[in-house]
């Protein structure tokens, strides 16, 4: 009786130390070793690659972002801000009821197929949207001109870019609605495209947040 009882004492203490001891490891010196190195090497990546403007946070690259009017009295959706770049439609977001537009609850795509008659709807809205809000005097856009991203949410919802011919297609609405150029406003758009990923991953994009922070130093 007395050798079973030590013996269970023996295993219970072992198995406290063992406890004690993963506990520290893994519940204080790992963590603390991971975000050392994390905030050492990837800092910036680490943090939520945080874009900052005027000495405060304006956002994350890696998180899409809309630019609206203020919400009206008895307004279902806040209308865009044109003096802006607009991001991509973020449609799939809204379909949850919890995250609309580009609120950080839930991520996610419509889950709706190419021959769906709601989404064909949202397709043609967003189209016919596009078209009016980009045509100006002069410059009227037409519906070919109008790539898919304009008019497409992302697979997540969330995606911060929008491709180059989209943000070209802005960019008299942008520069009629600050009174720039719009040689000048291409200009930025230019220098804000980056290209494919080591020259052939993905195609070429433009960062939406980036692209306005650069447009809200020209016209100030």
């Amino acid at each position: 009786m007395n050798s079973s009882l030590k013996n269970t004492a023996r295993m219970l203490g072992a198995g406290l130390r063992a406890l004690l001891v993963l506990t520290v490891i893994c519940g204080v010196v790992y963590p603390l070793a991971v975000t050392g190195v994390a905030q050492t090497l990837f800092h910036d990546k680490a943090n939520g690659s945080e874009i900052t403007s005027d000495g405060r946070v304006a956002g994350s690259a890696l998180i899409g972002q809309r630019y609206d009017l203020p919400l009206k009295e008895g307004e279902e959706a806040a209308a865009p801000d044109l003096k802006w770049f607009q991001p991509r439609p973020s449609n799939g977001l809204g379909s949850n009821g919890v995250n609309t537009q580009y609120a950080l609850i839930l991520s996610g795509a419509t889950n709706r197929s190419g021959d769906n008659a709601e989404l064909i709807q949202w397709v043609k809205d967003a189209k016919a949207a596009v078209i009016k809000d980009n045509s100006t005097p002069g410059h009227p856009v037409a519906p070919s001109e109008v790539p898919a991203d304009a008019v497409t949410s992302s697979g997540s919802g969330l995606d911060p870019h929008i491709s180059p011919a989209y943000a070209k297609l802005q960019v008299n609405r942008v520069a009629a609605r600050n009174d720039l150029d719009a040689g000048q406003v291409a200009e930025l758009v230019a220098a804000h495209t980056d290209d494919r990923v080591l020259g052939f991953i993905g195609e070429p994009r433009v960062n939406v947040l980036q692209l306005n922070i650069a447009l809200k130093a020209l016209t100030s």
